[in-house]
This record gives C-alpha cells, structure tokens and sequence, in this order.
C-alpha cells in the first residue's frame, strides 16, 4: 500500500507541477528542478501515509479476527460439559 500511496501522490505532484511551470512559462531548468522535488517529496509523503494505512488496516482486521476467535472459544467452553468429579 505504501508504494501505491507513494506512486500516486509523486505523479501527481510531478504533473501538477509541470502544469503550474508551464502555465506561468518558467524556464525548462526551473520546471524540471521543481517537478522532480515535488516528485521526490510527495512520493516519500505517500509513502509514509501508505505505510500508516497498511499498518491501520491490517491491525483492524487483526483486532477483529481476534475479538472472533475470542467469542467462538468462549461459546464452545460453554458448550461443553464440565467434567465430573
């Protein structure tokens, strides 16, 4: 998820970037050197978020599997008989 966040967030920025040099006529020098820093930033921020994301996700499905588990465990203890003495 981290390099998908990453991948996105840097191409857009690079575009975007490309655009507003092109729109405002900036010289080809100063429109590459912008656009690959706002490539390079934006892809190390999308990936953090990414990575921050993943780790969400899969911490919630973890907590629900667990919290499921948990519950069939205990109806099956109450299911069974207790031993005789």
């Amino acid at each position: 998820m981290a390099r998908t966040y990453a991948g996105i967030l840097g191409t857009l920025a690079l575009l975007t970037s490309l655009a507003h040099s092109f729109i405002h006529a900036c010289e080809t020098d100063a429109m590459l050197f912008a656009a690959w820093s706002s490539l390079l930033v934006f892809a190390g921020v999308g990936c953090v978020v990414g990575w921050i994301a993943g780790r969400t996700v899969e911490e919630s499905v973890g907590a629900i599997l667990q919290s499921r588990l948990a519950q069939e465990e205990s109806a099956e203890e109450a299911q069974t008989p207790a031993p005789a003495a």
